[in-house]
């Protein structure tokens, strides 16, 4: 990770956990560049960084402050990342499942209707990884998040396309919470399964059917992960 990625990461971090709230004056460049070691170069970048993700803004005068949370870009692939660092919200976390609801089932239904082989072979060996490494490693974790984009490319829909690294930064990241969180995490493959299964057999109810218990289930170990 580069410098400047650093530092938006940590003001990013800040700011999602509540340490500056909406409103918050950040203190002038040189200052907070000082309090955290870098130059102003790599500082300012971040700054910019943060203002493209809604986090900030900056005003001529009035400096650079904390937005209003409903301007966050709260489904940035990085915005994710930073939330689970942390605790997330647990009420952020019933939204992001409702809008996986929304979306994710329907993108089985298609899939169901749509697939080639190479999606279903594609979709077994995430399942075959997810297993043999399992997902409190990184190598589980990223075999699932592949497991959900090969699915949104068997939809062959381009808009729901578009929103697979959205839907994949919350599958990775809620999956690495719920491991850290637990010592037996409950395991998702037999869900997994069940969706491939349904997108194999083409049956898009079947398969809309199986990726709705399968976030209901994990909206279950999300609640009890974070207590």
């Amino acid at each position: 990770m580069r410098l400047h990625q650093s530092v938006a990461q940590q003001i990013g971090v800040a700011i999602l956990a509540g340490k500056y709230l909406p409103g918050t004056s950040l203190d002038g460049e040189i200052e907070q560049s000082l309090a955290m070691g870098v130059s102003r170069t790599p500082y300012r970048e971040a700054i910019r960084i943060l203002v493209a993700k809604g986090l900030l803004e900056t005003r001529p005068r009035t400096g650079t402050r904390v937005t209003p949370r409903h301007r966050w870009n709260l489904l940035d692939p990085d915005m994710l990342a930073w939330m689970f660092m942390g605790k997330p919200d647990p009420r952020f976390i019933h939204d992001l499942f409702e809008l996986r609801q929304l979306i994710e089932p329907a993108a089985a239904a298609f899939a169901a209707e749509r697939r080639t082989q190479a999606h279903l072979d594609a979709m077994a060996s995430a399942l075959a990884e997810m297993a043999a490494f399992g997902l409190a490693t990184s190598e589980g974790q990223a075999a699932d998040r592949r497991f959900h984009d090969t699915l949104f490319e068997a939809a062959g829909n381009e808009a729901l396309a578009a929103l697979s690294s959205s839907v994949g930064a919350a599958v990775q990241w809620t999956t690495h919470f719920k491991q850290r969180a637990s010592d037996q995490p409950r395991d998702p493959l037999p869900e997994h399964q069940a969706v491939l299964d349904a997108v194999a057999a083409a049956d898009p109810p079947a398969a809309r059917f199986a990726m709705t218990e399968l976030l209901r289930l994990a909206l279950d170990d999300m609640a009890a992960a974070i207590g």
